[in-house]
């Protein structure tokens, strides 16, 4: 006997029973053999792959400046700014005159999201690549080494290559099942149309980072780690576990505190090549960037996205002993992505509600001790620099003079191209 469920519309011959197993997820069992004939719409994304070797043979490598469209990590080494293009590669900025950034080139980059420098060597991933690039000389930066298949996570399928993009897409599928007289569980869900070196600085935001001749970077859920005391020539070492939902790494005195959805993990990294778990911080479920100065750790949680369950908070925690990190304060915030500090300033970028500045010399009134509100900008991260304040956002980069944290003061606007 076969049975064919229509999607959301039982035949009239149904009894009411029957119907109602429909609309409300139920246990049953039968005793007969039926063939079930199960149809469901919806919309999803489909990945688009690509193979690994048609990955490995794209241009990667110089091209002339391009203008600035979809900015992702920032990077400050000497007197250059880099930035990331999502996706697509690395701006070569010249900010030795922060009022008047001038690009010099563009390295192309299929897949590039994060980036580090040390003794004037690029790391770069390249989708599932390290690729590590000599910019002694920028305006002749050239691919010296590749690590091959070291950030299989993000999006690599052994069988059918690396995902370059998704595609949106409405799929129609009937399932067919066969029942054997056990269980069949039907769930009304199936019928709904229901991401002694010479290092460089990054932001709060950042998956790379570099300390004690060691290059680490995390993914969704471990921390890899590469041994560059030959900076042009990385070297694989081993990854360890985090658990799900890490997004962000900050090194701080031989240690990594590495921020996630759930909580900040501190690693005691004395041995650079073998880090040593010493605590978490947990916390309700909220994106998290962190960073640390003194005996303080800075932590915003934001809600939004992935992290729609969370809260929107500034906390700050007393990490003099990392085994054991304690919370001294918290302060509400709009919707706060990354931040920085410099001496006694604090800055959070605060996403479509702009920047903020603030006054941390005492960690129980921070909140009370705003200094400036800057909200015609859109920010997601900060770099307090040796020249200039770095925030990007949505709407570019901009670079502000920051000697008077209360008197933030403009000095450039790279704009997005149109």
């Amino acid at each position: 006997m076969v049975t064919k469920l229509v999607h959301m519309k039982p035949i009239v011959s149904f009894s009411r029973s029957l119907v109602l197993l429909l609309i409300f997820p139920v246990l049953f069992a039968v005793s007969c053999k039926d063939e079930v004939l199960k149809t469901r719409t919806y919309h999803t994304y489909v990945p688009v792959y690509i193979k690994t070797s048609e990955m490995r043979a794209q241009s990667i490598g110089l091209q002339d400046p391009k203008k600035l469209a979809v900015p992702g990590k920032i990077y400050i080494y000497g007197k250059y700014l880099l930035i990331n293009e999502v996706n697509k590669g690395i701006h070569i900025v010249d900010n030795q005159d922060p009022s008047s950034p001038k690009f010099v080139n563009f390295i192309n980059i299929p897949g590039n999201t994060d980036l580090a420098v040390n003794n004037n060597i690029l790391y770069a991933n390249n989708y599932i690549d390290l690729l590590a690039f000599n910019i002694s000389d920028p305006l002749g930066a050239r691919l010296v080494s590749r690590v091959d298949d070291v950030f299989p996570s993000y999006y690599w399928n052994k069988d059918k290559g690396i995902i370059v993009t998704y595609k949106d897409t409405v799929v129609t599928e009937v399932i067919k099942e066969e029942n054997k007289g056990g269980v069949i569980y039907y769930d009304a869900a199936l019928y709904s149309t229901s991401t002694g070196q010479s290092y460089g600085q990054g932001g709060s935001m950042a998956r790379f980072t570099l300390m004690s001749s060691h290059l680490y970077t995390v993914d969704q859920a471990k921390l890899s780690l590469f041994n560059v005391a030959n900076p042009a020539v990385p070297t694989f070492v081993n990854n360890i576990n985090l658990g799900w939902g890490i997004e962000t790494i900050f090194p701080y005195q031989n240690k990594l505190f590495i921020g996630s959805t759930t909580g900040m993990h501190i690693y005691d990294a004395a041995n650079p090549a073998a880090p040593v778990k010493l605590s978490t911080y947990s916390h309700v479920t909220s994106c998290d960037p962190v960073v640390v100065s003194g005996r303080y750790a800075y932590v915003t949680l934001r809600s939004g996205n992935f992290c729609q369950q969370g809260t929107n908070l500034l906390e700050v925690l007393d990490i003099q002993d990392p085994a054991s990190p304690r919370l001294v304060s918290s302060f509400a915030m709009q919707n706060p992505h990354g931040l920085g500090i410099s001496g006694t300033d604090l800055f959070i970028c605060e996403g479509d509600y702009g920047l903020k500045s603030y006054n941390a010399s005492d960690i129980m009134k921070i909140g009370a001790n705003k200094l400036q509100h800057i909200d015609d900008i859109k920010a997601t991260d900060v770099i307090p620099g040796p020249k200039s304040l770095i925030v990007t956002g949505a709407n570019g980069i901009y670079q502000y003079d920051y000697s008077n944290a209360g008197k933030l003061k403009l000095l450039s606007h790279i704009k997005i191209a149109n």
